[in-house]
């Protein structure tokens, strides 16, 4: 191959004298082989036309004007190469245009339609074939003198391929553009109308259209150049589509419910989106999708809003997944959607509590219930139809949190408090020992539910509250139906609010496991002389558990004994240390052989107290059990109305005064031998969820107090409406205490010399170091 070249370039610059005329019809010969008779051109006659082009543009003419001295060799060669290089284009255009495409053009005269478009579709595909091996034959024209043209700055100078595009531009598309597109839209009508067309002829048009973009003074330009795409097709194709659109929408709408509407907007996107994969450009596809959407979607939107409020009530999740994939393709499409969707689930979560006030009041099963069905069934539906988006996510939890704080039953307590006392008694059901248990695995699901509750409570400082106490019950009495269990509840409410909200729970599990080593070095410090009775502590830190002393009692005689005997041992392992006996939480059992058969009493320590009178007479007054036990008067007469209930005991009044004789009832009968008597005391009960509303209150104002503190000492001075938000932000996670109670908080703090008022602004905090 090199030499053949070799001998070609000798050859070229042999024959100095060679014209263009001499040699055209050789390479006309060539040119009309490719354009009009491709078959019958073989391999040798390509090369054969492809050198003679070579050969006229690498030969130097003689033109007879300067001496060779007067001009260097290569200079001679790049003018001569300039001169030939312009000849052979125009001859080429000419060719192009007069030959080939103008006969072309004469052909299609009285075609239209789908005829003149197969007719275009076929010639271009021939032609631009054509072009491609004519741009092979002109290559060295290419590297050369038209690459020299443009980098000298001409801008009608292209490569030969670029030029045959240009001039099919100005010769066949310049006439028959306007009847082509229209000829295409008309076959993309009948398509959507549901008929069967050669998608061929339009891929083969929108292909024409966008290799015809081609710009000559951009010969560098890289990818598909649109401009002819976009402004002989796309903006016409994307008008014919809104106006065929807004057409078919009104019709179909004035007969069919938006329901129908709605299957029938995604199939036509679809289709529209095969129809961009199929024959359009790529490039079509987000302005057709935009112009769709806002015929198809937009123009529809409050007909969509009406018919989203009814789908909801009507719980049809699948019609309520199309509207939202529908929807979200608008930009803000989504908001008014959510606002109803959060509208409709408050409502429903009102009305589920209105529904169920009575028993829920009172039951926390039916409560939390309530709450949860009504959350899952809008979670599934967010999760499932409305692929999870936040938006509908927040809507969600803002209308859980407003319905779980404020409903029905709260309304009745008188407090957004009831929630966070209801949910804790709803896990101390869930926890304490029944034959209701769950397995670890429904346990566990129970348990994720209840802090789904968890996080729409605003007072979380109250659940804290009656968690802990119903726990320390739990862990005391020894009814937690698991430990793992217990532990997996306080791991979620760590997690949910921090090592602070949980540290004294934790605690009390470190006391038990304490207290059970203790009392096992007790046993083994008594050895094998043992106690009259089998005796066990629980040694609890009094700042963590949320226990207070009763009031006065007189230990009976029989427990006093083993008391001394572990207070004793208690103090030689730890000096310094005081106990404080904690005896209406205490509790034990009784083996009674005075009955026909013996039974073991579970009881409490004032009940046991109280039992134990009668092991030296049968009968005693009201005032002298009294008396004997010390017990508090009206906790003494709920545990004997407790102890005649069972019929333990009997007496001869409904309502016994104090020199009313009480018997033991040695009829007594049962048909467990184990009878549990230790029922909670009602007195107890009220009390305790008084005293712990009233805990809360004090805990607080102690909160907030620590917040203003806090938040002074960092920023040293602060505005009066600056200081109450940035106290609400910052305990809002616990609770949201309210502008009044803040304002007393600093006061006090004031009053304490923590804070003062500036002397200019009384609007303005100062903190004092």
């Amino acid at each position: 191959m090199t030499h053949q070249l070799a001998g070609r370039k000798n050859q070229g610059h042999r024959n100095e004298g060679t014209t263009l005329a001499s040699i055209w019809p050789e390479i006309e010969k060539g040119l009309k082989q490719v354009f009009f008779d491709k078959t019958s051109m073989t391999k040798k006659e390509y090369m054969h036309s492809y050198t003679e082009v070579y050969n006229y543009c690498t030969c130097v003419p003689t033109t007879g004007q300067d001496p060779p001295f007067r001009k260097n060799v290569r200079q001679m060669a790049q003018d001569a190469t300039k001169f030939v290089g312009i000849e052979l284009y125009r001859k080429l255009q000419h060719f192009l245009r007069d030959k080939a495409l103008k006969p072309l053009l004469a052909k299609c005269t009285g075609l239209s339609g789908e005829e003149l478009l197969d007719f275009w579709v076929t010639n271009w595909v021939d032609y631009s074939f054509s072009c491609k091996v004519l741009n092979g034959m002109f290559n060295y024209l290419n590297r050369h003198w038209v690459k020299r043209e443009q980098d000298e700055g001409k801008k009608d100078i292209c490569d030969v391929y670029t030029l045959a595009l240009v001039i099919w531009r100005e010769v066949v598309f310049s006439e028959l553009n306007e009847t082509v597109t229209s000829a295409v839209l008309n076959l993309i009508g009948q398509e959507r109308n549901g008929e069967t067309v050669n998608t061929g002829l339009i891929r083969g048009l929108i292909d024409s259209y966008v290799e015809l973009g081609v710009q000559v003074d951009q010969p560098n330009a890289k990818g598909p150049q649109l401009q002819v795409y976009r402004e002989q097709f796309e903006e016409t194709f994307l008008r014919e589509t809104e106006r065929y659109y807004i057409t078919e929408s009104a019709v179909f709408l004035e007969k069919n419910p938006v329901t129908e509407y709605i299957k029938k907007v995604e199939g036509r996107l679809q289709e529209e989106q095969r129809r961009v994969q199929v024959y359009l450009h790529e490039t079509t596809q987000d302005p057709l999708a935009r112009k769709c959407e806002e015929v198809l979607i937009q123009n529809y939107l409050q007909q969509f809003y009406k018919e989203f409020e009814l789908l909801l009530k009507d719980h049809r999740d699948e019609d309520i997944g199309r509207m939202y994939s529908l929807v979200s393709r608008l930009p803000d499409g989504l908001v008014q959607m959510k606002e109803i969707f959060e509208v409709h689930v408050l409502n429903q979560g009102w009305l589920a509590l209105e529904k169920n006030k009575d028993a829920a009041t009172n039951d926390p099963k039916v409560y939390v219930d309530a709450l949860l069905s009504v959350h899952r069934q809008y979670h599934n539906l967010v999760t499932d139809n409305f692929e999870g988006k936040p938006l509908f996510v927040t809507a969600l939890d803002n209308a859980c949190t407003k319905f779980t704080n404020m409903n029905a039953v709260t309304k009745f307590s008188r407090g957004s408090s009831k929630s966070p006392e209801l949910l804790a008694r709803y896990c101390d059901g869930l926890l304490k020992k029944s034959a209701k248990n769950p397995d670890e695995a429904e346990m566990e699901e129970a348990l994720q539910a209840v802090m789904v509750i968890f996080k729409y409570i605003e007072d979380k400082d109250v659940f804290q509250k009656f968690y802990s106490k119903m726990l320390a019950k739990r862990l005391v009495n020894l009814t937690s139906a698991s430990d793992d269990a217990e532990a997996s509840m306080i791991s979620k409410l760590k997690q949910a609010c921090g090592y602070e909200y949980t540290s004294k729970l934790l605690r009390m599990f470190q006391d038990m496991s304490v207290s059970r080593d203790l009392n096992s070095r007790f046993k083994d410090q008594l050895g094998r002389s043992g106690m009259e009775v089998e005796f066990s502590v629980q040694i609890l830190s009094s700042g963590s558990w949320p226990f207070t002393p009763g009031s006065l009692f007189l230990l009976p005689p029989e427990l006093e004994r083993a008391q001394e005997r572990f207070t004793q041992f208690y103090k030689s392992q730890h000096e310094g240390r005081k106990l404080t006996w904690l005896y209406n939480m205490s509790k034990g059992e009784v083996i009674a052989n005075c009955f026909k058969s013996r039974h073991t009493l579970q009881a409490s320590t004032y009940q046991i107290a109280i039992l134990l009178q009668f092991n030296k007479e049968t009968s005693h007054t009201v005032d002298y059990l009294l008396q004997a036990t010390q017990i508090r008067q009206d906790i003494f007469d709920q545990v004997l109305q407790l102890l005649l209930k069972t019929k333990l005991l009997t007496c001869e009044r409904d309502d016994p005064q104090p020199n009313s004789v009480v018997l033991l009832n040695q009829s007594f009968r049962s048909k467990k031998l184990r009878v549990n008597i230790n029922i909670p005391l009602k007195t107890e009960s009220k009390k305790d969820q008084e005293e712990t509303h009233k805990n809360v209150e004090e805990d607080r104002k102690l909160v907030i107090q620590a917040a203003i503190v806090r938040i002074m000492k960092t920023r040293k001075e602060l505005r009066h409406q600056q200081l109450i938000a940035e106290v609400l932000s910052q305990l809002s996670s616990r609770f949201t205490p309210t502008v009044p109670t803040i304002k007393k908080c600093i006061d006090l703090l004031i009053e304490k010399e923590y804070l003062a008022r500036s002397e200019h602004n009384k609007d303005l905090y100062r903190y004092l170091a």
